[in-house]
């Protein structure tokens, strides 16, 4: 059996839990899921979750490391299960790695690459804030394992399952509550979140200015896209740091990333190196993003760019 670490984001189950759901089926099996606090069932039903156990302790609504990795190593130490699989996402990984130390558990966090040989797991990880990748193995029982959600796309089960819940009790009390986030500020999203997008367009050191981001945006706007930069970009106040594409910035893995005057510095790449296409423009030939890109097209962006918005135009017809 293979047990999904799953989670909700205002009251909605997250892209990212969809891609850990799509991971278990290859473990074979029966896939049973384990949620913490509130819990939506009915949307498990489509990746054949069989049943879902649920932990209705309404402390672990907030986010409390402590004790929901408390909560999961006692719920893990109650099943037979032989993995745990978890999207990669800060709060998970912080709550496995606590679940799997109480346990004495083996954990692979970040995995973009999963085999499974046997009773061996093959695999491959980001390390290094994703500038490495190491190859290992997983063995023993339970084996822990948070996959990167931009590696695996979501992709339901070919038969619904039933998603029976079955309530689960923890011993929890309220020494294990002392770390807890108390609140959560968001700032106004415009467009389309950068993490999400299907097409992004990023913006570094060559484009010079913050208005020349603006060019950007109307690209973006026809190709139903988000615009974000590199570091430079948001250090020199072009863009927003929420905008901010790499190893300290958000990680994208879009179908197509255009890449305008960006160099390609190692912690730019780490957090788009899961695009699925690359579109490089740079007027430096010996730029390194170019040995990374699916398409490189060498010349001044602020030429280019401009004429590539005329074809969309006219492709769309607008």
């Amino acid at each position: 059996m293979t047990l999904v670490y799953v989670e909700y984001q205002d009251g909605a189950l997250t892209e990212a839990s969809q891609s850990a759901l799509s991971v278990a089926s290859m473990f074979g099996g029966p896939i049973h899921a384990m949620a913490l606090g509130s819990a939506d069932a009915e949307v498990l039903k489509p990746y054949g979750v069989e049943k879902v156990l649920h932990v209705a302790d309404d402390r672990l609504n907030t986010y409390a490391p402590g004790a929901a990795g408390k909560a999961v190593h006692q719920v893990i130490s109650s099943q037979s299960a032989e993995t745990v699989v978890a999207a990669s996402t800060a709060s998970a990984n912080e709550i496995l790695s606590r679940a799997a130390a109480l346990g004495d558990w083996g954990f692979a966090s970040a995995c973009t690459e999963l085999s499974v040989d046997g009773d061996v797991v093959n695999l491959t990880r980001a390390i290094w804030g994703g500038s490495l990748f190491q190859e290992a193995q997983l063995t023993g029982s339970p084996k822990l394992i948070t996959v990167d959600p931009n590696a695996f796309a979501p992709q339901q089960a070919t038969a619904p399952g039933a998603a029976e819940v079955e309530a689960v009790s923890v011993a929890l009390d309220d020494a294990d509550f002392v770390d807890q986030l108390k609140a959560v500020e968001k700032g106004e999203q415009q467009g389309i979140p950068l993490a999400s997008a299907k097409v992004v367009i990023g913006g570094g050191r060559g484009m010079g200015s913050e208005e020349a981001f603006s060019i950007l945006e109307e690209l973006a706007g026809l190709l139903n896209g988000a615009v974000g930069g590199s570091r430079v970009a948001t250090n020199n106040g072009w863009r927003s740091h929420s905008d901010q594409i790499g190893q300290t910035g958000t990680q994208i893995g879009p179908d197509v990333y255009i890449a305008c005057g960006i160099s390609g510095a190692i912690q730019h790449m780490v957090g788009c190196k899961n695009s699925k296409n690359i579109i490089a423009i740079n007027k430096d030939a010996e730029a390194p993003i170019f040995q990374r890109a699916s398409h490189g097209v060498l010349g001044d962006l602020h030429e280019i760019l401009p004429a590539l918005i005329e074809e969309v135009k006219k492709v769309k017809g607008v």
